[in-house]
């Protein structure tokens, strides 16, 4: 335990003295939200892998490999490459063109002021909510961590909310302190360094489950003993039954007819047409559309930069994925061969084995991996908060004339009152999720950006492909529109009278809806035109 204990004060110690450090010296809003657009693809690109890989990631991708026992949920990578292509070629144009802080206010040059507010109101909203669920998720092995310290294994629900709270604080406070003053370079570097963490952590994992398997055997015996463990025990365990640990590409078809096809997609959610659309659609939409992923790419000298730290990132994102899938798979198979204790919960078993079973050191490296999730993701979207409330609202609606101090000031205190908010969010889905164990963790955390992200998705895409659709007015009929529609779909599917939408597809139905009302519109004259081939001299900054 002594050991754990200094290889988290080790990682805490690193974080601030980089986060500070590297902060020194802002006087803007643009040195605090972009820093200075100066940073390297690589440190860009380290900085969009920690974010994406939170804690529903690190915790929640080991469970989905635990209960599924195959590697579908990789086909989703299809989509996230394929969405992030569109980004960077289509995405970053205008916004390096218009030289934009907030993504949003391209939508006030494309179409008018109402547009820009009511995407920054939806990107807010949607962005509190997701963050605050993902801040949950970190707080649970802390939890299984107190639990196992203090040796109360039984505690209430109520205790349990208890220790949910003080974990939360303490993890939210913790990253608000190097954001609030570092700005994104401080983001951006310490993300660096979280990325590193994760990543020797996870393998490390792997070749410690590997050489539980194994034990006194050869690899041809673990290798068996995986399959027989993971697959159908039955002539071929590899291949027979539902469970193939080895299966990746699901095409969705039942045989039972087309209807049946179309309701068995629409309601999976790892499947290849999901990842060659709901999944490319998602992409686009949370990495198009959201300040917080679309702000490191911005902190690039030119648009090529950013492309390439967005494009191999998603290239890397599914080596990424099958690397914690096998976690996943390696665990059931070493649960199935040493008959250890494991919670029902799919969302507690990877934290669980954490802190009861891996050797100390090994532990401590886990624990300091999960906290540099927790924390890259959660101070990329504080910066992302508090810059999108300073620049849309403070200095555009209260305080048009406020210097670059004063708005430097209102980040910061932004910065403040965002965590609070999260850890109130937090909080909430912590309560939830003790009420309700079935809860699992990807779904959920994907699950929001479904219902709002498809309306933002909508209109900037009306924006950059059409020249003359669009207007303020029925911008904002389409984006209700579309975010009606998925709503309307969820309330049919607790109704029994519509099939079942899987999360990756709302965001393509609410798109496709906002960009099709939307197109009933014509954009005003002064509308600024899309961002063309022939105006790349204008995007490279100096």
């Amino acid at each position: 335990m002594t050991l754990d204990l200094l290889i988290i004060c080790a990682y805490f110690c690193a974080i601030f003295s980089i986060g500070l450090y590297v902060g020194r010296r802002q006087n803007s809003l643009e040195s605090y939200a972009l820093g200075n657009r100066s940073m390297p693809w690589w440190a860009i690109l380290a900085s969009i892998i920690a974010a994406e890989i939170s804690a529903a990631t690190f915790l929640g991708t080991p469970g989905e490999g635990y209960a599924l026992r195959n590697f579908t949920y990789v086909q989703l990578g299809i989509g996230t490459l394929l969405g992030r292509i569109i980004v960077g070629k289509l995405f970053l144009r205008p916004y390096y063109r218009y030289r934009v802080v907030s993504i949003y206010e391209y939508l006030q040059k494309r179409f008018g002021v109402t547009t820009r507010r009511c995407a920054s109101v939806t990107f807010l909203i949607s962005r509190v909510l997701a963050s605050g669920t993902r801040l949950y998720i970190a707080g649970i092995l802390l939890v299984i961590a107190y639990a196992f310290i203090t040796g109360q294994e039984g505690a209430s629900e109520t205790e349990t909310i208890i220790i949910y709270f003080v974990a939360l604080t303490l993890i939210t406070v913790a990253t608000a302190i190097y954001t609030t003053l570092g700005g994104l370079k401080a983001v951006v570097w310490t993300d660096v360094l979280q990325a590193s963490i994760l990543v020797i952590a996870v393998l490390t994992t792997i070749v410690y489950l590997l050489l539980g398997i194994k034990g006194d055997g050869s690899w041809l015996d673990a290798w068996q003993s995986i399959c027989a463990s993971v697959g159908d025990r039955s002539a071929d365990p590899c291949k027979v039954g539902n469970l193939q640990p080895w299966k990746v590409f699901d095409l969705g078809i039942t045989g039972q007819g087309f209807v049946a096809d179309v309701k068995n997609i629409l309601g999976s959610e790892y499947t290849l047409w999901t990842a060659f659309l709901g999944s490319t659609f998602l992409t686009m939409a949370t990495h198009g559309t959201d300040q917080d992923m679309v702000q490191r790419m911005l902190a690039a000298k030119d648009r090529q930069t950013g492309t390439r730290a967005v494009v191999v990132s998603g290239i890397m994102d599914i080596p990424i994925v099958i690397i914690f899938l096998t976690c996943g798979i390696l665990l059931y198979a070493f649960h199935a061969k040493t008959g250890f204790f494991l919670p029902e919960k799919s969302s507690e078993i990877f934290p669980y084995f954490i802190v009861h079973y891996l050797p100390a050191g090994i532990r401590g490296l886990l624990v300091a991996a999960l906290l540099a999730t927790a924390m890259g993701s959660l101070s990329t979207a504080l910066n992302a908060l508090a810059t999108t409330a300073t620049r849309d609202w403070y200095r555009d609606v209260f305080r048009p004339k406020a210097t670059e101090q004063q708005q430097l000031r209102a980040v910061r205190l932004l910065t403040v009152a965002f965590a609070l908010l999260l850890i109130l969010v937090g909080c909430a889905t912590a309560w939830y999720s003790v009420k309700d164990p079935s809860v699992r963790i990807i779904p959920i955390a994907l699950g929001i950006f479904g219902y709002t992200y498809g309306s933002l998705l909508g209109v900037f895409l009306l924006g950059m492909l059409t020249k003359g659709r669009g207007s303020d007015f029925g911008n904002v009929l389409a984006m209700l529109a579309g975010f009606a529609v998925v709503i309307l779909l969820e309330v049919g599917k607790h109704g029994g009278w519509v099939t079942g939408i899987a999360f990756p597809w709302r965001v393509t139905i609410g798109t496709l809806v906002t960009f099709a009302v939307g197109c009933c519109f014509r954009s005003p004259a002064s509308a600024a035109p899309p961002s063309s081939s022939d105006e790349l001299e204008h995007e490279k900054v100096s």
